[in-house]
């Protein structure tokens, strides 16, 4: 089902915003309805202190500071074959 909302705006602010919608080949109704969505989106979400446990749980790891050459290129070149033996496309083929 859906709802209407009605909000009050400057002439100015209407003006704007339906020349920005027009500008993105869209209604205004649609385009608040899409702004609606980033700003939901971009609202934290979440535990804060959780967040940042993992964060420091993650840094807490010991990386080798250079990773050794030819262990990655072992480890890209038996993933590439792998991939081949199981018939996935490769990067090169999709």
């Amino acid at each position: 089902m859906s709802k209407r909302l009605q909000v009050v705006i400057a002439d100015a602010d209407f003006e704007r915003y339906r020349s920005t919608a027009q500008a993105q080949g869209v209604n205004i109704s649609e385009w608040v309805r899409q702004a609606l969505r980033v700003a939901d989106r971009e609202r934290s979400s979440g535990n804060v202190e959780a967040k940042l446990a993992a964060i420091r749980k993650a840094a807490s790891y010991n990386f080798p500071v250079e990773p050794d050459i030819d262990t990655l290129l072992a480890e890209m070149e038996a993933s590439r074959l792998a991939e081949i033996e199981a018939g996935m496309p490769g990067a090169d083929e999709v």
